[in-house]
């Protein structure tokens, strides 16, 4: 079994590995109070006046609590980070790479435009984790370029690809985890989509 375990991770495209095994090794750190989630968190104070740097990349790593939301985010973050590596982008580790960062940046963006407007920026500012986020980005990347693929869910119902990011907003508000963190990828949203019109017309 350990041997199965180890050939599997070994058989990771390299960014798949290396965000998956930090995210693993934070959010258990975290848990055993080794480090703590306050130097983790994203914090546009101390990061322009303090020159904390490392919450902008921290921030995408810590999961939060080990319950069985952080189960289903290694799993969907293990199979469609790796899917999208392995296939989409395969022999484009550069373009897979810029393709994350650039997800990451169109989301602290969000986060930081809206903490900037009446009215909402009450709500922005408990959004301090976009782990949830990226990998909710990522699934969404990989749903639109297998839409017709037939899945199902926990064997409850059947359902195609193209809904798959929709399905797990849904299971995150059932097991208590709040919506914005996933809808805050809406603009990424709506900038894939208008790029991806743009090449097929």
């Amino acid at each position: 079994m350990a041997q199965a375990v180890e050939e599997w991770y070994k058989q990771m495209p390299i960014i798949t590995r290396t965000y998956l095994t930090a995210a693993i090794v934070t959010t258990i750190g975290c848990s055993l109070d080794i480090i703590s989630p306050y130097d983790l968190y994203l914090n546009p104070v101390l990061v322009v006046k303090h020159y904390q740097f490392w919450r902008i990349v921290t921030n995408f790593l810590y999961f939060r609590k080990m319950d069985l939301d952080f189960l289903f985010h290694m799993f969907f973050l293990a199979r469609y980070c790796k899917l999208l590596e392995e296939n989409s982008f395969r022999g484009r580790t550069a373009d897979f790479f810029y393709m994350i960062l650039f997800g990451a940046s169109v989301l602290t963006g969000t986060v930081l435009i809206g903490g900037m407007i009446p009215y909402i920026s009450e709500s922005f500012a408990r959004i301090i984790f976009l782990s949830n986020s990226l990998t909710f980005m990522m699934v969404y990347v990989w749903s639109k370029q297998n839409p017709y693929i037939h899945m199902s869910f926990l064997g409850l119902f059947t359902f195609t690809a193209g809904y798959l990011p929709w399905v797990l907003l849904g299971f995150s508000v059932l097991v208590g985890a709040s919506p914005w963190v996933d809808l805050l990828v809406c603009p990424y949203i709506f900038y894939y989509d208008f790029c991806v019109q743009i090449v097929s017309s």
